[in-house]
């Protein structure tokens, strides 16, 4: 006689990025596959799952979600708890739930898979030269969501009706677009225009075919991308090159370039394997990379070049028909304006930039930049955190209330705190532009609004530099305020990617620019404490002076006056070697000496432009940090040299005899690039040194001057496991909003 099979139910909770990922039509094919009856819906917080079966096919159920799941899914947990057995006939897919707040993780932008490039470039396929192909696992996510759920209604493809072939394969529990949400074809979906001396080309390939070409010949094209617009030209051609700088007010900030494969870039760029994995992951950000070959104009006095791989169809297809294997793909705008993102922008602002634009019909819900990455030996790290990382939770903080961290006004980027889960958005940019503030606005709302968060139940968390714009707007909102040093939250930044609040740390954080709790300039510190205990200012660089203020980081000359005042016995730094130009660095040197419009600070930032001076680069810098950038180069090209003498005294690492013997070697004729590299050396011993003064074992190392990965190399091999640094997160000013929010979920009560 045979027994009846025992049935249970279950109710499970998938959190994680588990929405647009195809992960429901994934669970229906686990039900199917396991015998399970039940149902399968997206809800505010993930996914929820009810499902009746024998017990030990629930196991296995289960365990294959967390262990299988589809390739841009990232579950973070499953919960799973009894459930009442209602004997279900079978497995359904249910309309998504909207019961409470939403907290469910946004599937990030996701490149084109293998799948859809095959039948992109096959002609018997109905898709083919499609340039919107899509299925679950890869296309539009973000930068298409109006809210949520993710579902079709609330996204930019909601005034796009599938055919009825595309209706068939998204009802289709077997085809791997079911319930694909931007699915479409040529026959409903959007498509794209090229635009070019005033007449405008509709169909898909055609248009493109024609952007190829006119790539070909050397000119400026407007591409409209996932998150917005590139401007595109042959890489190799430096009459192009030229033309895109001078249109785009760009003098020497370096390019981004795309390669046509992975085989073409590994002719412009050195990739190791974990490079070349990073270059080619789902996330597909621009990759910084040792250059292999001079492209003139392209990153000038850069050893590196920024490369990434196509990652939407319409690029595919640009190269399959034809465009230069290797473009130069920039944020399509001037200066450091926020990228062009609708087509009415686009036109306005580029209008005499491009020769052309390709338009995309598909509308994008918000401005999203390519993310740049680096591969370390320490893994890969983030350097601007944006398309394919934005908007993951970077973290999770022991928090209940909702908490908005608006950052510092460079390089800005926000977190918002949803139930702990640390939402950091994508790259802003820089706030002096206004552009950028409103874009900075823009993404507040946004969030807030995506996450149902209202403004007057915030803990707002800003920057305690009174004058910057993000602190006037985070004040300017209702709920409750907290400042934040911008330092100590640089260093929280890394604990919170760790979820370590309480172990003492000895921070490191250096950078440029950051307002102190004495007003004065900060940007050398060395903290001693931890996240919910706070942090103590420990030791610091020695205060130089800043004449001018903030133009002393434009000029490293007048930057390094202030610093160089200190220093006896100087020889005329306007004649050989150094050829100082003599009215600025005389003007800086007079206002240093008699205190006017000078400032005290403790910038290591300052202290990099005063030695890239010192060096050779005496001129005005064209972007933040070139001249750093270029110390780090120069060193770069060096055998290692033995440490400058740069000693801790009564908690201050002491540039004097660093500086003092630069001079030295110079006037003695030693090489730059030797120079640097002891310059480099020394500031590591002095780093170790003061650190060693205090008990706590491990060491954090934060801030933008941590983007220098030689100096980071050094660290590394003198205190190995000892140092943690960011990877989630920038180092730079980017990450800092993560660290502002860690430090508010710790210590306001909340």
């Amino acid at each position: 006689m045979l027994r009846e099979a025992i049935v249970v139910g279950r109710r499970l909770q998938i959190r994680g990025v588990v929405q647009g990922v195809g992960f429901r039509p994934f669970v229906y094919r686990l039900a199917r596959e396991y015998g399970i009856r039940g149902w399968v819906c997206n809800g505010e917080r993930g996914v929820e799952i009810h499902a009746e079966g024998e017990p030990g096919a629930l196991d296995a159920f289960a365990r294959a979600i967390e262990t299988r799941p589809p390739p841009a899914a990232r579950v973070a947990t499953v919960q799973s708890a009894p459930a009442t057995v209602e004997n279900f006939a079978g497995f359904e897919i249910r309309a998504s739930e909207k019961q409470d707040v939403p907290t469910v993780r946004i599937s990030p932008d996701l490149p084109v898979c293998a799948a859809c490039l095959r039948e992109l470039f096959d002609p018997a396929d109905r898709r083919f030269e499609y340039p919107y192909i899509n299925c679950t696992d890869c296309g539009p996510r973000y930068s298409i969501i109006l809210g949520l759920p993710y579902d079709r209604p609330n996204t930019t493809m909601r005034d796009w009706p599938m055919c009825e072939a595309c209706a068939a394969e998204y009802h289709d529990p077997a085809n791997r677009r079911f319930h694909a949400q931007p699915v479409a074809c040529a026959q409903c979906g959007p498509n794209v225009v090229l635009e070019a001396g005033g007449s405008a080309r509709h169909g898909g390939s055609a248009a493109i075919r024609e952007a190829a070409a006119l790539l070909r010949d050397g000119a400026i094209v407007a591409v409209k991308g996932l998150g917005g617009y590139h401007l595109a030209c042959d890489a190799r051609n430096s009459r192009a090159v030229t033309a895109l700088r001078e249109r785009k007010y760009r003098k020497e900030r370096p390019f981004a370039v795309m390669a046509r494969d992975p085989d073409v870039a590994c002719e412009y760029v050195t990739l190791d394997a974990e490079s070349m994995r990073l270059l080619a992951s789902i996330r597909r950000p621009i990759v910084l990379a040792e250059s292999r070959v001079d492209l003139d104009g392209v990153a000038p006095d850069n050893r590196e070049l920024g490369i990434m791989l196509p990652y939407t169809p319409l690029q595919h297809l640009l190269y399959a028909f034809g465009a230069p294997e290797l473009l130069v793909m920039t944020s399509a705008n001037r200066s450091n304006e926020p990228i062009a993102y609708t087509d009415a922008d686009a036109f306005e602002r580029l209008g005499g930039i491009a020769d052309a634009f390709l338009i995309g019909e598909r509308e994008i819900a918000r401005r999203i930049d390519d993310s740049v990455a680096r591969a370390t030996k320490r893994g890969p790290v983030v350097v601007r955190h944006s398309r394919g990382f934005a908007p993951e939770s970077v973290a999770t903080l022991p928090v209940t209330e909702p908490i908005l961290a608006v950052g510092a006004d460079l390089k800005n980027a926000i977190t918002l705190v949803v139930s702990g889960e640390a939402f950091s958005s994508q790259h802003i940019g820089d706030l002096d532009h206004f552009a950028a503030f409103e874009a900075f606005r823009a993404t507040i709302a946004d969030l807030c609004a995506m996450y149902e968060v209202r403004m007057e139940d915030l803990l707002v968390v800003h920057d305690a530099h009174p004058e910057y714009a993000s602190t006037l707007y985070a004040r300017s909102l209702p709920g409750r305020h907290l400042a934040v040093q911008h330092h100590r939250a640089h260093v929280a930044s890394v604990l919170a990617e760790r979820g370590c609040w309480d172990e003492r740390v000895i921070g490191v954080a250096f950078d440029g620019t950051g307002y102190g709790d004495d007003g004065s300039i900060w940007g050398g510190e060395i903290f001693e404490g931890s996240v919910r205990a706070g942090f103590r200012r420990a030791a610091h660089l020695r205060t130089a002076l800043l004449p001018g203020g903030d133009a002393a980081a434009r000029f490293p000359v007048q930057a390094a006056a202030g610093f160089l005042e200190q220093i006896d016995g100087l020889p005329d730094l306007t004649a050989p070697p150094f050829v100082f130009p003599a009215a600025r660095y005389r003007g800086a040197l007079e206002l240093a000496r008699k205190r006017i419009r000078t400032f005290p600070t403790t910038s290591v930032g300052r202290l990099f432009d005063t030695v890239a001076a010192l060096l050779g680069f005496t001129r005005e810098t064209t972007f933040e940090g070139q001249a750093a950038m270029w110390v780090e180069h120069l060193a770069r090209a060096s055998a290692p040299a033995a440490p400058y003498a740069f000693p801790v005294c009564e908690s201050e690492l002491d540039f004097r005899p660093t500086l003092a013997a630069i001079v030295a070697d110079r006037l003695r004729g030693r090489g730059a690039n030797e120079i640097a590299a002891a310059f480099h050396a020394g500031l590591a011993d002095a780093i170790c040194e003061a650190c060693a003064a205090f008990e706590p074992h491990r060491i954090v190392a934060s801030g933008g001057v941590f983007q220098n990965t030689l100096l980071l190399e050094l660290l590394d091999a003198r205190l190995g496991d000892r140092l943690w640094t960011n990877a989630v997160v920038p180092a730079n000013d980017g990450g800092i909003s993560l660290g502002q929010a860690a430090i508010a979920a710790l210590t306001a009560g909340v």
